[in-house]
């Protein structure tokens, strides 16, 4: 998939080839074990020779190393630090992470952190429940907007000007029309009002094998709402299970999260 694609590249400030170089980056996933230049180049959208120059330049800059197998790239060490400062940066994933992890354990479902990428939601933190089997979803997996709680809940979340841009940017996304938006952020924003977390219709989720619930949280430091979800197979997490005792759970961790912070009560919420 192209990735550039539903991005504003005509302000005179836009700078390509550094766009073009971090789509490069952001094509890796966890599960890969490395990728060629023709594979990146597939899921780019961007021409193999352009891919060739910039793996050769990322790879000498440390942000991609080929030490295993020279025809596979893979993640190099300069990532490893522009991670860890990113994420000793952004406060509140530290705060939540015990909070997370104990709402899994209780739920027997699979805890997410999901922020927006482009017109996807990206999985960047998991929290599994222990021993108990979970969904295969992973860090640097990317979901929907239509068609699954973490994307229609954000849709809800944003403030209306960002809500505009962003659905221009998403362009059609899995029929995600100007139309469609509208009835989801209708939908999830009362959902969200009257409960605290909202619920994809399941018969609209784009897989089958997921049920999730998610509620917002709008950090401090980040211009954006995150979102934080509770998931797993339908038969673990029925619709009923998700509003009578996993949504309310969710919604009560992420106060918990809030209160810790110094946020008013239901600050996660935009303005809704």
């Amino acid at each position: 998939m192209n990735q550039s694609t539903q991005i504003d590249t005509t302000d005179r400030r836009f700078a390509t080839t550094l766009a073009r170089g971090l789509s490069v980056l952001r094509a890796f996933r966890p599960s890969d074990d490395g990728l060629s230049n023709a594979e990146i180049a597939e899921r780019t959208g961007l021409p193999k020779s352009t891919v060739s120059r910039l793996t050769f330049t990322l790879q000498t800059l440390g942000y991609l190393t080929h030490a295993r197998h020279h025809d596979r790239y893979r993640p190099g060490p300069a990532l490893l630090v522009l991670g860890n400062t990113a994420s000793a940066s952004i406060s509140f994933v530290d705060m939540a992470a015990p909070l997370m992890q104990r709402l899994a354990d209780e739920t027997g479902t699979l805890s997410l952190l999901l922020v927006r990428d482009g017109a996807k939601m990206l999985i960047v933190k998991t929290w599994r429940p222990r021993a108990v089997a979970s969904l295969w979803l992973e860090v640097g997996h990317r979901l929907p907007f239509n068609g699954s709680s973490s994307g229609q809940t954000l849709l809800a979340a944003l403030s209306s000007e960002a809500f505009e841009r962003i659905v221009t940017e998403a362009d059609g996304d899995r029929d995600l029309t100007h139309a469609r938006a509208e009835e989801i952020r209708r939908d999830m924003g009362g959902q969200l009002l009257t409960r605290g977390f909202a619920i994809a219709d399941p018969a609209q989720y784009f897989a089958s094998q997921i049920h999730a619930v998610a509620t917002p949280f709008h950090p401090r430091d980040l211009s954006e709402p995150v979102i934080f979800t509770c998931g797993a197979m339908p038969e673990m997490l029925s619709v009923e299970r998700m509003e009578a005792d996993v949504g309310p759970k969710l919604r009560a961790t992420v106060s918990e999260l809030e209160r810790i912070l110094g946020h008013a009560p239901g600050s996660a919420r935009g303005d809704l």
